[in-house]
């Protein structure tokens, strides 16, 4: 499936999954409104580009968190990976390793984190902070001692919000291990699975002090609340809704990016996600201040359509088609996009 954009790899995969399992990574919450807001809020954008500029020569890559990559397209943690191909994470960090890229792995993950070792892909976890702090320590110290660089904490997601479901769920047609491999050291499994409700700064204090690595906070919107996971020691933020899968009529991270950009701007790396289907969307999101684009269904659908090949194609199609629009744009790179390249569009 060489050279395929992200939504003809959804078709693809949409043919090959279960109807219970493409609802599940497909939807959202509510009645699905930031579900469907979030591409349209990256197209409303349009550009000034620059003429007579050398653009010879291109340069995509990016660094995060002193993590080289190929180009600034992450992929961001995803659960029943193995629901979408059979070697799951496996799968899915090979495919990153071959395009240069960087994957973060969820904390639900259905593959042992030892396992990802052997792969080459730079990883980080993604972590729910649980209402029993204990729960949560055997699975972070598993990562960790397999090589993780870096801890992702999701900051948005106090209750898991519903669904809308049909006839059968998602979990009556997968496996619970898809789920709960790396949990076995966690004797308790309902309160695993319990979410903190009273998740503060303290947390991610708590994370970096206890782990020795960069925690990154995931689920930011307000400028405000970027603020306060700086202060308390965050590498980087994270913008995003949870892919429009917690509170309905949240904010398109297109427009919540620039406030939250501009609020720790040399404080920290600023990443966001949702929605991003094009070369384009990440030339607009690094004008807005973004340092990283992650990609959570796009890869997903990759894998089920191609495996790690799938993958890889995804990423690096991207990658081309970023450097084609930042040529386009008279930019020679994505590091540093200046906000100028964008043009002031009534409602922005």
């Amino acid at each position: 499936m060489p050279g395929l954009d992200a939504d003809a790899v959804e078709a693809l995969a949409r043919d090959r999954l279960q109807d219970e399992v493409y609802t599940y990574f497909s939807q959202g919450a509510g009645d699905g409104i930031s579900v469907s807001e979030a591409t349209a809020a990256w197209d409303r954008y349009r550009f000034l580009p620059r003429v007579l500029m050398d653009v010879t020569h291109v340069d995509v890559s990016t660094t995060l968190l002193g993590t080289e990559v190929r180009s600034p397209f992450g992929i961001a943690p995803t659960t029943l990976q193995r629901a979408a191909h059979p070697d799951g994470e496996l799968a899915m960090a090979r495919g990153a390793a071959e395009a240069g890229s960087l994957v973060v792995v969820s904390s639900n993950a259905g593959t042992p984190f030892a396992d990802l070792a052997s792969v080459g892909a730079p990883w980080w976890l993604q972590i729910y902070v649980t209402a029993d702090r204990s729960a949560t320590a055997p699975v972070v110290e598993a990562a960790v001692e397999a090589g993780a660089r870096a801890l992702v904490l999701t900051a948005d997601t106090p209750v898991v919000a519903r669904k809308e479901v049909g006839a059968r769920t998602v979990w009556e047609v997968t496996d619970p291990a898809w789920v709960r491999t790396n949990f076995a050291g966690v004797t308790d499994p309902v309160t695993a699975a319990d979410k903190a409700t009273d998740l503060g700064p303290q947390d991610i204090a708590w994370l970096a002090q206890r782990y020795g690595l960069p925690v990154v906070v995931k689920g930011v919107l307000h400028p405000a609340d970027a603020r306060r996971c700086v202060e308390a020691g965050a590498a980087a933020v994270w913008v995003s809704n949870h892919g429009g899968r917690q509170l309905d009529r949240a904010l398109p991270t297109a427009h919540a990016l620039r406030d939250v950009a501009a609020e720790v701007a040399g404080d920290a790396e600023v990443y966001v996600d949702g929605g991003v289907r094009r070369g384009v969307h990440a030339l607009v999101a690094g004008a807005l201040g973004a340092d990283c684009v992650f990609l959570g269904r796009p890869p997903l659908f990759a894998l089920a359509a191609g495996g790690a090949d799938g993958v890889a194609s995804l990423l690096e199609r991207l990658a081309s088609d970023l450097e084609e629009a930042l040529r386009l744009a008279g930019q020679a790179a994505f590091a540093g996009l200046p906000q100028g390249l964008l043009a002031p569009v009534r409602g922005l």
